[in-house]
C-alpha cells in the first residue's frame, strides 16, 4: 500500500471482516484515503472498515454508518452516525455490513458513473 498512488485510481474502498482492524491505524492507509478524499475520488468502507476512514479524519463531520460494534469509534471522530445499511456523504460511501453489501456495491457504481 505504500506505493499507492492516489492519481492512478478513481475509487479506493476497504473491506471489513475482522481482518480489516489491522487497518484501523495504519498510516499508509489513512494517507491513501485522505488524499483520495482531497481529490474527491470515491472512498468506501463496509462493515468495520469504516473504522479506518474515521481514524484518518476524514468522516469528521461525515454521515456515516458502520458495523453496530464500532459505532462508538466513528462517533468518537467526529462522524454523525445515521444508522443506515448504506450511507453516501459525497463522494464518501459507508456500509453496516455483508447485508448492504449488494447495495453497498451499487453505490460505489453509480458514483464511479458520476465523475
Amino acid at each position: 500500500m505504500r506505493q499507492t498512488k492516489a492519481a492512478n485510481y478513481d475509487a479506493i474502498v476497504f473491506v471489513g471482516g475482522g481482518g480489516s482492524s489491522e487497518y484501523w491505524n495504519n498510516p499508509a492507509a489513512h494517507k491513501i484515503a485522505k488524499e483520495m478524499a482531497v481529490m474527491g475520488k470515491v472512498v468506501g468502507a463496509i462493515c468495520i472498515a469504516p473504522v479506518i476512514l474515521a481514524n484518518a479524519g476524514i468522516l469528521n463531520g461525515k454521515k456515516a454508518t458502520v458495523f453496530p460494534s464500532e459505532i462508538e469509534r466513528l462517533k468518537a471522530k467526529g462522524a454523525i452516525y445515521t444508522c443506515a445499511g448504506v450511507e453516501i456523504d459525497g463522494r464518501i460511501i459507508t456500509a453496516n455490513g455483508p447485508q448492504s453489501a449488494a447495495l453497498f456495491g451499487e453505490a460505489i457504481v453509480a458514483a464511479l458513473l458520476q465523475r
